[in-house]
Order: structure tokens, then C-alpha cells, then sequence
């Protein structure tokens, strides 16, 4: 706007000095000159084409020549102003950097903790939802503005900063406020690997103590990831295999599990998956990790792979149970033994393709047990309605796992343990849940520190000891339970005691994951925080309040 101005003042120049050197006549008829006031306040209403009349007195007629030469000169001069304001507003790089400015100045003023989500897609939508609605802020980067119009759609309260950029760029996390001591971690779930290993390398880079949650769906990658020092990799592949491996093994895990990731309630019964045969359509990623749990529990399976081109990459001992081909093509199934098998996966990344395996395997085998993998996240799920045995949403997986880890990392812990019990203990565990408080407890986190005990943290540095049970006894009467499972408590020595006792006595960082009920939740954050529902619950009475006259 440099050169638009320079005209502006340029002309307005010109007719002024032209009205302060014509001569003019008062209303006595004496001869007068204007002086710079009266000569800049007749140029500036009579540009903008207002026209209040001539002023001080009327004009004479070469200030009215001079007048009309003003009007035309002022007036271009403000066609070319506005014209070029006009372009400019019309600019893109322009339109950017006043973004960016704006963007900028909403990062600042975040105080709260918050987290750098990279891309915007359904995956990370929810992640967001679920990340505001733990009372957490969300910084958007991504680099399709189709994409950011949609999350400005979205209207989220809080409001959520996006920046138009590439999510590997440094100056973008920067200003995204990945420096800041509030930034609490960097979301990374891209369907490029090397992506988010480059994204993990510049953020490790711009702030080495920034948490990093990554998806990788490669066991190399995986690798690179953790020589970074990656915090929280996530495959949704190698979970669905896990997954797969409890549906064998200890079906009850698989139930507490899903039950975490809100996929389903502990009512949700799942029969132990058949032993037997097993054919499954689609041997890309996902389908060699259930390559591997099927080996190591010694399934006998059979996989169905189109593409024929990743021959060359399969060992000779993979390729025995490879048969390339159409997975929904009935003649190819029947060779595969699908007339005599357990069950059927449909694990490549097309629904459509899935759901047609798995109608031809029921129509050659109506026994056969269903297994589908579901791609895309919609409102009405068809795979939900097709009364198909089991279902695995890669997509759904991510969102919960990459939460968890993030917002309730106690409960990602608690999911990692499972792993490591049997189905016995699962079904103790699942049945206590359910008699204990309901069939879809919520799980709380508290972490015995100033800030979410404070009445706990205070007994125990006055050397008082304080046990687990303060939190098992309703504030209502002492005398009846609380609707309240301890799940987990993680030390800050990193001891893990998983299910612990009532009894367990508490110590200073000490992190608590319950399962509760709403009702349990709000006892357990007053006996924590007030100074006189802890004593009712400790002694049996009321604290009295004393109040003194200073």
C-alpha cells in the first residue's frame, strides 16, 4: 500500500496548494486567501465526493477551475487507493500472514495446558472432542484449507487455533507454541511413517522435552521412533492383533479392554474365538501381525492376497499360507478351505470389498465365525448391522488409545498390564465391576499431590498415614460403600501395583485410576480436597468449624 499512499498524498498535495495560492473573495468583497485548514478540509469532503458546498465563502471563478481539476485529480487518486486495497485484501499471501498473526496471538494467550494436534481428519476430530472435553486446549496445524473450513464448522468451544502449514515445518510448530512449558504433547497420526518419524525428529529437536504421540504401523519405524525417544507409539495394527490374541487366549481381557477404549460396556459378552482353521483376506500390515499371533498360538491359517506383486516380499515360509486372489471370489475361498474353517477375516482396507468376503463365507459355510476390519468412521455403520460375529475399527482403536495415553495415562498403563493376565482373572475382575458399581464404570484418575489432594498430601507430610480405603466409605454415611474399584496405583519409582488393596497405604505422587460411578467420583475428590470430609470419612464425625474474632 506503500505506492497508493504516496498518491493520495501526492494529489491531495497538489489541490491544496493550489486553493492556498489562488486568491479569493470574502462576503465584504476584500480579497482573501484559504488557509491550509479551510484548503485541506474543502479537498477532503469534496474527494470523497461527499460535497458540502464551497467554503469559507463562495468561489471564485478560478478557484472554481481549480476546483473541478481537484475534484478529478483527488478522485483518481482514490480509485487507484481503493482499488489497490482492494487487490491487496484479495491477496492470499496476504490473507495468510494476517492469519498467522491472528493465530499467534490466540496461542499466547492459551494458559491452560493444551497439545498440537497435526492434520485434521475424523481420527483426529475425536481427539480433539475428547481432549476439550477433559479440560484440555488443542492447537490445530494443517496444510489443506478444505480441511481447516471444516473444522471451523465444527464451532468446538473452547475454540480451536488452526494454522494453514505443513505440519513438518519447524516455524509452524513454533509458532504453534511447541516451546512452550504449558504445550504438553505432539500428535502425530499420519498414514506416512516417515512423516511422523520427521515430525518426531523436528519436534524432539524444538523442545526435547515434548511429549510425542506417533502412529507407526511398521516394526522399523517403530524402531526409529523409539531411538528418538517417541513417548507413545501407536499401531492400531499390532492392537488389533493383541486384541485377537485375548479372543483366543482370554476373552474377558478383550471385554475390560474395550471396555477402557469406551467401545463397548461389560455386558458386551465375547465367546472365546474357535480353534481351527483360519482364513483371512488381505496380507499387508495388518494381516502379518495376525500372521504372528495365529503362528504363535498355533492356529492353522490361510491368508487371501490380491496383489500379487507382494510375493517377492513374503519368506518361503509365509508364502505357504498365501493363496493370491480375489478375497471375495468364491472359487478362491473354496481353494483357501473356507467350506471347512472356523473362521474368516476380511482385513483389507476397503468395506466394501470386506463385507462381500464375509457375505460369500457365510454363504459356503454358515457356521463359520465373521471377522471384519471396518475402515471408514460413519454416523451408521453398515458392518454393525450385518450381523457380523466380531468387528475391529483401526480408526475408532487409534482415537481411544491415543487419548488415553494422553489424558488418562494410568488407564493406558492399566491396558498394558492386562496383557499380562489370564481369563480367570479377567472374569473375577469383570464380575466384580459389574456387582460393584455398574456394567460401564467411568474411570478417574487422582495423583496425590498439592494440587488434586490436598488434604491427603498435607496428613502424609505431617507424617500421618494414610491408606487407599479413605476413598472406599460413602460421605453421605460413613457406614455404606462407595460404588469405586482401585484399579491401579503407579508410584513415582515407577512400581505398578495393579488392583491394589484397600490397605495399600498412600504415598506423596502416588497416581490412582479408579473405576467408579458418578456419585463415588465427587466423594473421592471432596475427601481428597476437603480439610472436613476427610475427617468424617477418617474419624466418624464432624469437623467442627471455628471461627475466630480477630
Amino acid at each position: 500500500m506503500r505506492m497508493p499512499f504516496i498518491v493520495i498524498i501526492v494529489t491531495y498535495s497538489i489541490a491544496i496548494i493550489g486553493f492556498l495560492l489562488i486568491e479569493g473573495i470574502d462576503d465584504k468583497g476584500n480579497p482573501y486567501h484559504m488557509s491550509i485548514f479551510d484548503a485541506f478540509y474543502f479537498i477532503t469532503y469534496t474527494a470523497t465526493t461527499i460535497g458540502f458546498g464551497e467554503t469559507p465563502y463562495d468561489f471564485t471563478y478560478p478557484q472554481k477551475i481549480w476546483a473541478t481539476f481537484s475534484i478529478y485529480l483527488t478522485v483518481l487518486g482514490w480509485f487507484y487507493g481503493i482499488g489497490s486495497l482492494v487487490s491487496l485484501l484479495q491477496d492470499k499471501l496476504f490473507i495468510s500472514e494476517i492469519a498467522k498473526a491472528n493465530f499467534r496471538r490466540q496461542i499466547r494467550v492459551i494458559r491452560k495446558k493444551f497439545i498440537i494436534v497435526l492434520g485434521y481428519n475424523h481420527i483426529t476430530s475425536e481427539i480433539i472432542k475428547k481432549a476439550l472435553g477433559s479440560d484440555m486446549r488443542t492447537v490445530v496445524i494443517e496444510k489443506n484449507q478444505n480441511k481447516v473450513n471444516e473444522l471451523m464448522l465444527e464451532n468446538f468451544t473452547p475454540s480451536v487455533p488452526v494454522l494453514v502449514a505443513d505440519a513438518h515445518d519447524p516455524v509452524a510448530l513454533e509458532s504453534a507454541g511447541i516451546t512452550r512449558s504449558n504445550c504438553k504433547a505432539v500428535v502425530s497420526l499420519f498414514e506416512d511413517d516417515a512423516l511422523n518419524l520427521r515430525i518426531a525428529l523436528t519436534s524432539k529437536i524444538l523442545n526435547k522435552n515434548i511429549m510425542l504421540a506417533v502412529k507407526s504401523t511398521t516394526p522399523n519405524h517403530t524402531e526409529n521412533l523409539l531411538d528418538v525417544g517417541t513417548e507413545i507409539i501407536e499401531n492400531p495394527f499390532t492392537i488389533i492383533a493383541y486384541q485377537i490374541e485375548m479372543a483366543l487366549k482370554a476373552p474377558s481381557l478383550l471385554r475390560l479392554e474395550k471396555w477402557i477404549y469406551k467401545l463397548d460396556t461389560l455386558e458386551k459378552h465375547y465367546h472365546p474365538f474357535p480353534k481351527g482353521k483360519y482364513i483371512i483376506c488381505g496380507f499387508g500390515r495388518m494381516g502379518k501381525y495376525i500372521y504372528d499371533v495365529l503362528e504363535r498360538n498355533g492356529i492353522d491359517s490361510v491368508f487371501v492376497e490380491i496383489d500379487s506383486s507382494k510375493a517377492s516380499k513374503l519368506t518361503k515360509e509365509e508364502l505357504k499360507h498365501v493363496v493370491f486372489g480375489d478375497g471375495d471370489d468364491r472359487e478362491k475361498l473354496l481353494e483357501a478351505g473356507i467350506d471347512k474353517a472356523a473362521a474368516v477375516i476380511a482385513g483389507t482396507d476397503d468395506d466394501t470389498v470386506n463385507l462381500s468376503i464375509l457375505a460369500t463365507a457365510k454363504k459356503v459355510n454358515p457356521d463359520i465365525m465373521t471377522i471384519a476390519r471396518e475402515n471408514e468412521m460413519e454416523d451408521f455403520s453398515i458392518f454393525a448391522n450385518a450381523k457380523i460375529d466380531h468387528i475391529f475399527m483401526p480408526s475408532k482403536i487409534l482415537i481411544y488409545k491415543t487419548t488415553n495415553a494422553l489424558i488418562n495415562p494410568s488407564a493406558d498403563k492399566f491396558v498394558r498390564l492386562l496383557t499380562e493376565q489370564d481369563q480367570s482373572w479377567g472374569q473375577k475382575l469383570v464380575r466384580r465391576l459389574i456387582e460393584d458399581i455398574n456394567v460401564d464404570p467411568e474411570i478417574f484418575e487422582l495423583c496425590i499431590n498439592q494440587d488434586e489432594a490436598i488434604q491427603i498430601y498435607n496428613n502424609i507430610t505431617d507424617n500421618k498415614d494414610i491408606y487407599l480405603n479413605v476413598f472406599k466409605y460413602s460421605l453421605y454415611n460413613r457406614s455404606q460403600k462407595n460404588n469405586v474399584v482401585p484399579l491401579l496405583i503407579i508410584r513415582e519409582d515407577e512400581t505398578e501395583i495393579l488392583l491394589p488393596d484397600w490397605d495399600e497405604k498412600l504415598q506423596i505422587d502416588d497416581k490412582i485410576l479408579f473405576a467408579c460411578d458418578e456419585n463415588a467420583k465427587t466423594d473421592i475428590e471432596y475427601i481428597a480436597q476437603n480439610i472436613y470430609e476427610l475427617h468424617y470419612i477418617l474419624t466418624g464425625t464432624e469437623k467442627k468449624f471455628i471461627w475466630r474474632r480477630e
